[in-house]
């Protein structure tokens, strides 16, 4: 998150009004409910474990052991699980 200093972009009266309720300290003013992205979508991260478990799945079908997989993927034989059973 950028700092963005309150008076280059709110007006004249509405700094005012704000300054009533708090001054020298930061606020954070969240995205509206319908414009929130999920965790990761900025990042490209949510993205990446989407297709890192799409290739766990497939190896597993194609025969893959869950302590193989745990192994090159550097997860737990429980996290697998979760992966290969979330969506077969």
């Amino acid at each position: 998150m950028k700092y963005v200093n309150a008076d280059t972009i709110f007006p004249e009266e509405l700094l005012q009004e704000i300054q009533k309720y708090i001054q020298g300290r930061m606020v954070y003013v969240p995205s509206p409910e319908g414009q929130r992205k999920k965790w990761g979508e900025n990042s490209g991260s949510r993205q990446h474990l989407s297709r890192r478990n799409v290739e766990i799945r497939q190896q597993y079908t194609g025969g893959a052991t869950i302590d193989e997989l745990a192994d090159q993927f550097c997860l737990s034989s429980e996290s697998i699980k979760k992966i290969i059973y979330s969506k077969i």
